[in-house]
């Protein structure tokens, strides 16, 4: 199936034709257009849908629970949270086998890191 930013794009106040840009918001790439002359910018929609989704899960605050297992602990990543971590980096590995990056970043706050800077650029 074709993209619709595979089309040529008008702008519809000065009716030149858009350029292809990347948007850089909060971390996420958005594929977008923008009209040289007056500025008008249109982002692609389904990379606007993926980043509104992502500012819907941030909001959210989940209450999970810390397991012991053998000689270290375990806590659950919510299901909603990684399938949209695998939709956003499709080369991730579907099986949560991967090492990921445990920091500890303050007291009272570890911050875990999925994607390696490797995989970061490829977004």
């Amino acid at each position: 199936m074709r993209d619709i930013f595979d089309a040529k794009i008008s702008c519809k106040n000065c009716n030149v034709e858009m350029k292809p840009i990347i948007a850089e918001r909060s971390g996420f790439r958005l594929r977008a257009v923008k009209c040289p002359k007056c500025d008008e910018k249109i982002v692609h929609p389904s990379d606007l849908q993926n980043f509104q989704h992502y500012n819907d899960l941030k909001r959210k605050t989940y209450s999970v629970k810390l397991r012991v297992v053998g000689n270290s602990h375990a806590v659950s990543i919510p299901k909603e949270v990684v399938d949209f971590i695998n939709h956003m980096n499709r080369n991730m590995n579907r099986h949560m086998d991967d090492m990921v990056k445990l920091c500890f970043e303050d007291y009272g706050k570890l911050s875990l890191n999925f994607i390696n800077p490797e995989r970061k650029k490829k977004w």
